[in-house]
């Protein structure tokens, strides 16, 4: 289904409804990437970037909402990213989104944990897959003098941390961890330890020291 689409979405929980008859476990993976420097984004790119990214996995939630708490439980999976708890420079926008998701989740397992329903937030660093080939450039950015250099370099340390990244199958692993788990825990990171520990430094250290020690990973200087 298209997560884009509230009709697509409605269409597709009832399927699997009058399928199957309810609905256990759903996983919120849809998302790209827009890249370009903020200035250079148009309203419409990052609309559009927010809207799968962060819309979408709101619909879907709000779809299966209604059969878990009649059945008397279920399970959420969102795939937020360690770039929804460190920003990202020039794919500010998909941070944005990913932040959003992060608040979404946290605020949600407060409202449905009577109802018995879990919400976890899996959080991957850099993992190979097609994200890399499907990140979309600001169209402003074929002519942008001011950020290039910053941005050709920012966007080259994405695309080769991708390329080198976590093979998906660790993704998948936990997710089924968490579908498994008697008690599931809020938020689960993945990847490598290099990038995950980018987490917990944000959360001990000091800002300024933070984001020193942060820009030479991110590409920024």
């Amino acid at each position: 289904m298209d997560v884009d689409s509230d009709e697509s979405v409605r269409d597709g929980v009832a399927e699997v409804l009058t399928r199957h008859g309810r609905i256990d476990a759903v996983v919120a993976s849809a998302g790209w990437g827009v890249a370009g420097a903020v200035e250079h984004t148009t309203i419409d790119e990052a609309k559009a970037q927010v809207e799968t990214n962060f819309w979408g996995a709101t619909r879907v939630v709000q779809g299966v909402l209604p059969a878990m708490r009649t059945q008397g439980g279920g399970r959420i999976v969102l795939i937020s990213s360690i770039g929804g708890v460190v920003a990202i420079p020039f794919q500010a926008f998909y941070s944005a989104s990913k932040f959003a998701l992060e608040g979404l989740g946290e605020a949600l397992a407060y409202e449905v944990a009577p109802f018995g329903i879990d919400v976890t937030l899996v959080e991957p660093g850099n993992i190979r897959t097609d994200f890399t080939a499907n990140r979309k450039m600001a169209a402003a950015s074929t002519g942008d003098d001011v950020y290039k250099g910053a941005l050709d370099t920012a966007v080259g340390v994405m695309e080769r941390d991708e390329a080198n990244g976590a093979a998906p199958d660790v993704v998948a692993a936990a997710v089924h961890n968490i579908l498994d788990a008697r008690r599931p825990p809020r938020r689960v990171s993945v990847g490598k330890a290099g990038e995950r520990i980018g987490i917990l430094a944000k959360r001990l250290l000091p800002h300024r020291i933070f984001e020193a020690a942060a820009k030479g990973s991110l590409g920024v200087k």
